[in-house]
């Protein structure tokens, strides 16, 4: 069983930086994984914001945070990152890190990001953007 646990929200200044990690167990050796950023702030729809494939790190953004975001990812050390520069109070809201079990041959997680489906999720960070 996947178990994902989210950290580094917090409230910050519009202009200023935050990363966020996400410490991930249970992945099952040798299998591909999607690994994503989900947000979602009051009284809205959740949103992907950034995905990343587990093998071979081919990476998606929603379009509001291109050139403000990275994802990336430490295998050895299991951990998911989202690294948040030039926030915008736009920014604010839970976010979760998610992951979904993919076949090897998958080289992207764009589709699956906007689509949303992935299995496992964290309990969510908060991030406060103010003005």
């Amino acid at each position: 069983q996947v178990q994902l646990v989210e950290s580094g929200g917090g409230s910050v200044q519009a202009g200023g930086s935050l990363r966020l990690s996400c410490a991930a167990s249970g992945f099952i050796y040798s299998t591909n994984y999607c690994l994503g950023w989900f947000r979602q702030a009051p009284g809205k729809e959740r949103e992907g914001v950034a995905s990343i494939t587990r093998y071979g790190g081919s990476t998606d953004y929603v379009d509001s945070v291109k050139g403000r975001f990275t994802i990336s990812q430490d295998n050895a050390k299991k951990t998911l990152y989202l690294q948040m520069n030039r926030l915008e109070p736009e920014d604010t809201a839970m976010y979760f890190c998610a992951a979904d079990r993919v076949a090897t041959a998958v080289t992207g997680c764009g589709a699956r990001m906007r689509a949303g489906s992935y299995n496992y999720w964290g309990q969510g960070t908060q991030v406060t953007v103010s003005s």
